[in-house]
Parts: structure tokens; sequence; C-alpha cells
């Protein structure tokens, strides 16, 4: 049965989306209204299985209904993403066995709002290392004070879930997953203010010994690389659905394009761009470019929930993946520029704001250095010492 992506994300609401789109980018402003409008149609949590009360999508599923909202508003669609990348993560986690995170699944379909704090400045090991302090607590639970950068969803999250460094326990040093509540342990600053994907507002978040309960510590494992399920949950999750978005950015800009030339006429001829053979062949560029993301997202997303296993050959599949959607979306919006004119050029139209946006995509782990080191490990072995 073919997957009805319009059932969860309709055609009206998407054009109400992509309304306010621009006014969140101009303003400056955390897209109120869209979460409101995508928690209502149970948006939130479909990746919550049916019996925890979500949609019980696979990921694969909701890969492309986050291309489909990345059409419409990427800045809310990549702020969206780090909740779910939480609750995907429980998915993969639970099926393999391991329910650590059922609380993520029953608070999502109850309306709570999971925020990712794991990026830190200066911090390029991301998952495999940490500044933040985490200090153990009588009760099993932990305080977490340090510093969080690129927090999408800032003004909103209820539950954010990070990481921190425990060095004081007999078996430390290990790194500790846990999830925190907004409290006044925790400060937001307003400090969002980029060039692109603005919508999102990812502050910076100050952890002032941030509790959270033993029930909320989900897991301790060594610094470094390692096998442990939630580090393969976070990596798998977290680029592919950064990949859909960067994947639907590039989508809107072909259609745009597309629209561009049909609509566009050269003085010289009279013709239709649409007819003009330069035009054609750089449309055709795009098209060939974006028509590969989809099947390699759509393979890799059902690996990841049948349970393929690629061994070792993971996480540079992955990365690769998040690479090849963030530079292929690069170009497409590049060239979706050049059919649309100077026009395009205007800080206030739609293609102007994706050329912004997409630049994004670079600074997400894996960025650009980290994806070519882990792919050339993987075919070349380690730098010998």
């Amino acid at each position: 049965m073919t997957f009805d992506a319009n059932a969860y994300l309709p055609d009206d609401l998407l054009t109400r989306l992509r309304d306010r789109a621009a006014t969140y980018d101009a303003e400056n402003r955390f897209p109120d209204e869209d979460l409101a409008e995508l928690r209502d149609a149970g948006y939130l949590s479909v990746l919550v299985p049916t019996d925890r009360g979500g949609a019980g999508l696979s990921l694969a599923e909701v890969s492309v209904l986050q291309q489909r909202l990345a059409t419409a508003a990427p800045a809310t669609a990549l702020a969206v993403n780090m909740h779910l990348v939480w609750t995907g993560v429980a998915k993969v986690l639970q099926d393999r066995g391991i329910d650590d995170l059922a609380f993520v699944q029953t608070g999502a379909a109850a309306g709570e709002l999971f925020a990712f704090g794991i990026s830190e400045a200066g911090n390029d090991l991301v998952l495999f290392a940490s500044d933040t302090e985490a200090v153990p607590q009588p009760d099993g639970g932990y305080a977490f004070t340090g510093t969080k950068i690129f927090t999408s969803l800032a003004p909103a999250w209820t539950q954010l879930g990070l990481h921190g460094l425990d060095t004081t326990s007999p078996d430390a040093p290990k790194l500790v997953y846990a999830f925190v509540s907004r409290t006044d342990a925790v400060t937001t600053r307003d400090d969002w203010n980029t060039v692109g994907m603005r919508a999102t507002q990812s502050r910076t978040t100050e952890l002032h010994g941030a509790l959270a309960p033993a029930d909320r510590v989900v897991r301790r494992v060594d610094p470094g690389p390692n096998p442990d399920p939630i580090v393969f949950g976070i990596f798998s999750v977290f680029e592919l659905l950064l990949a859909s978005v960067y994947t639907g950015i590039a989508r809107r800009a072909l259609d745009l394009a597309v629209e561009t030339a049909h609509r566009r006429r050269s003085k010289k001829t009279g013709a239709a761009y649409s007819q003009d053979p330069d035009i054609r062949w750089r449309i055709a560029d795009m098209a060939l470019a974006y028509d590969a993301l989809g099947p390699q997202l759509a393979q890799l997303c059902d690996d990841v929930d049948t349970l393929a296993n690629h061994g070792p050959r993971w996480f540079s599949l992955l990365a690769g993946v998040k690479h090849r959607a963030v530079t292929t979306a690069k170009q497409v919006v590049d060239d979706a520029m050049l059919v649309a004119g100077g026009s395009s050029y205007g800080a206030t139209g739609e293609l102007g704001r994706l050329y912004r946006d997409v630049i994004a995509g670079l600074f997400h782990p894996s960025d650009p250095e980290s994806a070519h080191a882990t792919v050339a490990s993987a075919w070349l072995g380690p730098i010998e010492n």
C-alpha cells in the first residue's frame, strides 16, 4: 500500500505553513502557530507506536513527511526534526529490545516537546565527548552544568535530552544521556540572529545544576566511539531526518525553478524560458541530482526500520547521505536562483530565503570534514600513528 503523506500533512495545512514562513523569517520569530497546528494534527507523535498513543509510522514514512514539510517551511521542519529525533531514537531502541525511552513515546503522545541538547562550542567529537559536567546525585539522578549550543525549539521545549561527562563515579569517566525539565536551573539565551533557518530559534542553553531524576537517566556509556545502541540510534535518526529536510528544500527549489521557467519570457525570442536550451539543461541537471536523493533516503531509512546490518559501514553510509543531501540541495538552490534571475536575490522572496536556509546544512554534524574523514576510514582504514 502506498504511503499517503497527505493524510498527515494535508495541502491546506502546508499552504498555511508556507504563508507564515516569510513572516517568521523576517521577524526572527519562533513558529508558534506552526507548532500548534502540527501538534493538533498529531504530527509530534508520528513515530510513537499506536499502543502508546501515536501513529506508529516507520522512519522511512516520516522521512517522506519531513521532506514534504520542508517544501513549505524549512525552518519549522528543522525545528520539529529535533523532537522527532528523540522519538525516533526511542523507536530504534525499542525495535532492538531496549525500552529505555518509553517515557519519550508516552510523553510525545501527551504533548511533551523534546529538544536536542548535544552540541557544544568547540566539541568536534559531538556524541563521543562532552564539556558539560554530569554530577551523580544520591537518588541515582544527575545534575548537569554546562552550555549547549544550537538548541532548536528553545522557546517551547518541555524536556531537553542531553549528555554530560561523569568524572567522579567509581567507574568514571562515563558519558551520561538523560533528560531534564525546563526549570530555573536552565537559562535560555535570546541570542539567535542568523543568516537563515531563523524560525528554529536554536538558542544557547545554559545548565546550572539542572537535575535529571534517576528515571530520566537513560544510558551511561564510555567516552569515545562505542557500539552502544543509543549512539547508533541518535546518529542514524539525526542524519536521516536532517537529510530529509534538505532534500525537501531541494524539491521546493526545483519546483520554483520550473514555475519560473514557464512564467518568464525572453525579450529576445518572445518564447518562455522553458523553451531555452540552456535553461532546460540547467533544470534537467537539477532534477537529475534531486532524483538520486529520495531512493537513497528511503533505502537507508528502511534498513534502520528492518534492523539491517551494515556493520562498521553504517556510520559512513549515514554521514554520506546527509552530506550528499545538503550539498545537492545547495547546488539545486544555486541553480534555481540562476533560472529565476535577479529578482530571486531579494531578501523577501522565497528563493532568497531558501538560499539562506540551505546554508545551515553545512554546519550540522556530520560537517563536510567529518563526513569525509568517516568515509575515508571506512574505505582506507584509520590513519596510522
